[in-house]
Formats: C-alpha cells, structure tokens, sequence
C-alpha cells in the first residue's frame, strides 16, 4: 500500500477517544525522533518518520524494527516498563485503531506509564540518591557483556563527523558556523592525541560494552525508590556499543549543565570506589565536550520541531550553552593534590566531598578515602563494618600506601585529586606531599580541628558511612603525638558551609554568583 501520512496518525493518537473508554485527556510529548502519548495507564511512543545523519526512521518498516529493538534493549534495566510493540491499522472504512484489523500503517512501542516527578530532571536530587544511582549505573556496565569487535575510537571519529553534518544543518538560525566547526575540529585532533591512544587500549581491555548510550537525567526515574535508566539508544550500534565512561560522561555533563557539578562528583567518585576504573579519568575532557556537542545538535533539532514558540526559542538557547560547554571541556587544566586530614568527626570527609567539586577539570576532583580503600582492600562494600583486624597495623599501613599509589596514578592521568585520612603522623603527611612534588603539582594540606565533644557527637549520629569509627575511637586518637602541624588548620566546629568557606580561602578559591566557588 502507499505510505500513509503519519501527520494524520499523530492528529488520531492526540484524541483521546482513539484510546476507548476511560481515556478523558491526552499529553502529547514531542521531541525531535519521536512523539509520545500519555493515555491512562500506558504510554505509547511513535517514532518520526525522519531521516537524519545518525539515524534513518524513513520507512515502516524501519521503524518497525528500531521498535522492537527499543522494547527488547530497554528490558535489560526497565522490563517493567516496556510492554511491547503495537500496530496502528487502517480498515476497509478508512478508520484508524491502535491494534485492530486491517493494514498495518504506523507502529508504537507501549509502554507502561510511571510518575513524572518521578523523573531525576524533576526530583529534588540529594547526596544519597545520587550514590545509589551510581551504585545502578556501574552494576549495570558490569553486567554488559564487552564488545571488542566495536572500534571506539573509529566509532568516536564517526560521532565528530556526524556532529559537524549535524550542526551544519542549523547554519546561522541557532549557531555560528566557524564556532561549532573550530570545535569539531578541537575534538578531531583531541582524539588523535593520547586520548585517542587511551580509547584504543580500553576498547582491547573490555570496556567498550552495549551500554545505554542516552544516560541523560530525562531517562532515568525512580521506580519503587530505585534509580531505573530507561529509553537507551536502539537505532545507532555506533552510540551504543561504547566505551562505558563514555556513557557515564553523558550523565556528568547533564548534571553540569543543570549547574549540578556536586552531585555530578558524587556520581563520578560512586562509580570508581564501585568500578576502579580510575583509568577512564584520562579521556574524561574529551568524552564530555562531545556529550555536550551531541546535545547543542540534538536540542537545535528539537528547536526545529516544536510547535511552540517559546519551547523552540529556550531549545535554541540551550543549543548554544551546550556548545559553549563543549569548548570549555576541551580546554586544558593542570592537576593538583588537596590532602584533607584531622581525627575521625572532625568533618575531613565531609569536607572532601563538598570541595572537590571546586577543583580541577570538570566534574572535579577524584577523593581517594582511606575509610573507602580500607573496605575494598578487604573485600567488602564500604558501608559494611570491619571487625579489629580490618584495622590492624598492618591493614593500616596497606590502606595508605594505596591511597599513595592511586594518588599518584589519578595525578599522572591528569586529574586532581582530594586525598582524605586521618594523616595522624608527619610520615604520613610529608609521604602525601611528596607525590605532588615528584609530580611538580600544587599541593595543600588542610588539617581540620574541632572540640572533642563535637567529634564525640559526630561519629554517634553518623548513619549510611564507610567510617567504622567511634567515640571510643575518637578519644583513643586524642591521644595521638601529632607532631608539628604546618598544613593550613581550619576550625571545624561550625556548620558544613562554614568550613568550606575557610578551606576554599585558604586554597585560594573565590566566591562568584549564588554561592557557587571557583578556581
């Protein structure tokens, strides 16, 4: 038969009487491949009859496969969700119904619909939900099969290249042509450097996997208090079968440009404590400014499609924030090493957490904890309690001189880092300083103190920690010979922000608009 229109299945599926009965409104969300429709208790998503550099939905019965490939993709993370494929049909009579007889001349994926303020681009996002979305998101990468096979760095040349012949499509209307072609070009010759070579080992050593490929805050929801990732890439093996900080890097840059880069270093520091891969760290610049690349195209696209005026006009100015964002990733930044330290409930990594958002590279600092260290070099997940021989001399003397070692790995990759101990000894400081210094990096140390019964009253209320410590603990520390402290001390008696507020003076940071620091 002829191609129907799909203008006039689009117009039948916005009614709410094509749905039968108990079906009284219709929301009707558009993007740039897709529009979905919100009847009840289902959704139904139907794909756009487009064709563009990354992805070709031009015929039936290509959709019709990019459909089932949604459902059975999608089912990996949220096979509670995804339903199945449905057929919209077309009878003698010239009537449309969603599943009815007659010839088939649109497909839907059904899925069932949740809470939208379930979603993370909605909820209010807080310190513990974004660990365990970490949590999910590394389980889920370590539970995709690796994919050799797929080359990511040639897949990585094919994503600049399809960015540039997307972009040019806009021109004028959204961006200026030299600026978005300058920075492909940056991304080009980034990757032909020692990110490209990095890429090229990590495809060899199994981290290229079938991830999720669209892991932006839209496409996760919390489903009975579980992060659930959703709506992962099915037409496109290329934006798929990557690298698996490639699809973290995604998340971080969403997080960024929501102005959310804490909870995006919550996030990145979750997934290295989970997966050790400390090593994707060294790519990271590169892997977020063609995030945010894809996502200036991608919104600039949306822009062309909206029927309101004023969504395509905000879609047209995130367009060209992405691009700006994709310049900034790109530029170059020296590491340095903060080294926290102070007794247990003295706020250190309190702290660590806090500040590290404030330095190096986007989404900043990696914290190495020894508290986090300590567990894994015993095998157990960092919120699970040692017994006495988790903290013996020598699993201590372990612990730091890990902490030492991935110091250095993370600082020789390029990234900085927060390193946060105790550092009771002057051995210990002096052996965390000299990193830096062999590295010719900027190092500060930054001694935190607080009364006892303040660090007494800590480490009691202390819920969801991978410290073990105790008051008892902590009187057995005051005991401690210190030595001379010449790291900057910071009195940390007061509330949370208060001591940032004096650790980034000492560091040298400074204040700009609505509280936010920056180097």
């Amino acid at each position: 038969m002829k191609t129907y229109d799909q203008a006039l299945v689009i117009e039948f599926l916005s009614r709410a009487d094509s749905y039968g009965a108990g079906i009284d409104e219709i929301k009707k969300i558009e993007t740039h491949i897709s529009v979905v429709f919100l009847a009840g208790e289902r959704a139904y998503k139907l794909k756009r009859a487009v064709k563009y550099p990354y992805l070709d939905f031009s015929t039936l019965d290509l959709r019709h496969n990019v459909c089932l490939a949604e459902v059975s993709i999608n089912r990996r993370t949220a096979p509670g969700l995804y339903k199945g494929v449905v057929a919209i049909t077309l009878d003698e009579s010239g009537t449309l119904s969603i599943g009815g007889e007659g010839d088939v001349v649109e497909w839907l994926v059904e899925m069932a619909r949740f809470d939208e303020d379930g979603l993370f681009d909605r909820l209010e996002l807080n310190d513990k939900l974004m660990g365990t979305l970490a949590e999910t998101i590394a389980h889920f990468h370590a539970a995709a099969v690796p994919h050799p096979e797929f080359d990511s760095y040639e897949g990585l040349q094919e994503t600049i290249r399809g960015n540039a012949a997307s972009l040019s499509l806009f021109g004028a209307d959204v961006f200026d042509p030299a600026d978005f072609q300058a920075i492909c070009e940056a991304q080009r010759a980034a990757l032909q450097g020692i990110f490209g070579e990095k890429l090229k080992a990590r495809g060899k050593d199994g981290f290229v996997r079938h991830c999720h490929g669209d892991l932006h805050l839209r496409n996760i929801c919390l489903i009975d208090d579980q992060p659930t990732l959703f709506d992962a890439i099915e037409f496109n093996d290329t934006f798929a079968y990557i690298d698996v900080f490639y699809d973290l890097a995604f998340l971080l840059m969403d997080l960024d440009h929501r102005g959310q880069r804490g909870f995006a270093n919550i996030v990145l520091n979750r997934y290295l404590d989970i997966t050790g891969d400390t090593d994707g760290l060294q790519s990271l610049p590169l892997l977020l400014s063609l995030r945010a690349s894809i996502r200036a195209h991608v919104s600039a696209t949306a822009a062309g499609k909206q029927s309101s005026t004023v969504e395509a006009t905000h879609l047209a100015g995130d367009a060209r924030r992405y691009l700006e964002m994709a310049q900034h990733y790109l530029q170059p930044g020296k590491p340095m090493l903060i080294a926290v330290g102070g007794l247990s409930g003295s706020g250190k990594s309190r702290l660590a957490r806090t500040l590290a958002s404030f330095v190096g590279v986007a989404p900043g600092a990696r914290i190495i904890r020894s508290d986090v260290v300590r567990k894994t070099l015993a095998g157990v997940d960092p919120l699970t309690r040692l017994e006495a021989e988790g903290y013996s001399p020598e699993m201590s003397h372990r612990t730091y001189q890990s902490v030492y070692e991935q110091t250095r790995s993370v600082l020789k990759g390029g990234h900085s880092v927060v390193a946060d101990a105790v550092f009771a000894s002057p051995q210990e400081r002096k052996a965390i300083a000299a990193i830096a210094g062999d590295l010719g990096l900027a190092f500060h140390g930054l001694w935190l103190e607080a009364p006892a019964e303040v660090m007494e009253g800590r480490v009691t209320q202390r819920t969801f920690n991978a410290s073990d410590a105790d008051a008892a603990v902590v009187r057995q520390q005051l005991s401690y010979d210190l030595g001379i402290i010449e790291w900057d001390c910071i009195d940390s008696a007061g509330a949370k922000s208060a001591t940032l507020d004096k650790a980034l003076k000492a560091l040298g940071l400074y204040t700009v608009s609505k509280g936010q620091k920056s180097a």
